[in-house]
């Protein structure tokens, strides 16, 4: 019994030095042997090093973000705000500015003119849109293949991107005047900008051409990022030229696709300047057919002025947009393949 109560006493103190506890004489063990003081002191150390490093990083990246804060609030923030506060006020620029309330809006949603702005726009865009995205598409599958020449084909896609969009309007309009080069080579005497028919559709066919050399290098970049692994399985697997476009390449260039239509959508409906040299300035010709809402902005801006109500309707194509915008990312979101490695 005694070398029994020997071995019950022996573990209670290694079992108190170990995990914590009461030792033989009932003093409280606090510390376990497995960790020494000096390998605490050392861990604790390198805690407070790591994180003094981490805050001097994050005061770095932040000093570093100053100048860009600075730009996007000076030029963007305080545009928005000072536009919000305009449209709720009456001016023209030459007397005083009244504080009229929700008057511009009202006014501007009563508006039949306003309205067909609207449809206008919403028109042109759906006719721009796919349209140069199918088309920028294909001339990027074709560049992808790596053609003699395709280099030289890249630069002049690009050029009419470049060029300034007034610059362009002009040329074009001169182009398909009645005695112009469209019409001369089609042995036509058609007036294309003066038909409420033709006309948006035409403006439409110059924005297309101006904007698909753009989106075409966009889709060229994503193709070139595919691994070619997945097209030599695929033709292991005995998979076609349209069954690999369609279950391949168009799913890992989705993301492409969602900054392609999020750009092109913005840029339709903020056009003006193209559609301003195409109609010679005067935008809505003919028959309010090209009247995009920009251009009535900048009609109600500096031809009335109303700057009030110019304010008003930048503020419902902002939100117009926005909201489009976070629709495509929605729909985008879960059908977007990132990783391709």
């Amino acid at each position: 019994m005694a070398d029994t109560s020997v071995e019950i006493t022996e573990y209670a103190q290694y079992d108190a030095k170990n995990r914590g506890g009461k030792d033989r004489a009932g003093a409280v063990t606090n510390t376990p042997t497995g960790t020494p003081t000096g390998a605490r002191k050392l861990t604790s150390s390198r805690t407070r090093s790591r994180s003094a490093r981490q805050r001097s990083q994050i005061r770095t990246a932040y000093t570093m973000l100053i100048p860009s804060f600075i730009g996007v609030g000076l030029f963007l923030m305080v545009p928005i705000i000072l536009v919000l506060l305009i449209s709720l006020t009456r001016w023209n620029l030459i007397s005083d500015p009244v504080f009229v309330g929700v008057e511009n809006y009202r006014s501007m949603f009563e508006s039949p003119g306003f309205w067909n702005s609207v449809r206008v726009t919403c028109l042109f865009s759906l006719i721009a849109i796919p349209g140069a995205i199918i088309i920028g598409l294909l001339i990027a599958l074709g560049l992808n293949r790596r053609l003699p020449g395709s280099t030289i084909l890249q630069v002049m896609y690009v050029i009419p991107w470049v060029a300034a969009p007034l610059a362009l309007g002009i040329v074009w309009n001169w182009m398909l005047a009645p005695s112009g080069f469209i019409n001369e080579i089609l042995g036509t005497h058609s007036a294309w900008l003066a038909s409420e028919r033709t006309a948006l559709p035409v403006v439409a066919f110059v924005y297309v051409w101006q904007n698909v050399g753009y989106i075409s290098l966009f889709f060229l970049a994503a193709l070139q990022s595919i691994p070619r692994d997945l097209y030599e399985a695929a033709q292991l697997d005995g998979a076609g030229k349209l069954r690999t476009l369609y279950s391949i390449t168009l799913p890992l260039i989705r993301p492409t696709t969602f900054f392609v239509m999020v750009t092109s959508f913005i840029s339709s409906f903020q056009v003006f300047d193209l559609v301003y040299g195409l109609t010679e300035g005067h935008p809505g010709y003919p028959g309010s057919t090209t009247d995009v809402i920009a251009a009535r902005i900048y009609s109600a801006a500096f031809t009335s002025p109303q700057i009030g109500e110019a304010s008003a309707m930048a503020v419902f194509l902002t939100i117009i947009i926005v909201i489009v915008t976070v629709l495509q990312q929605r729909y985008f979101s879960s059908r977007m393949t990132y990783e391709m490695s």
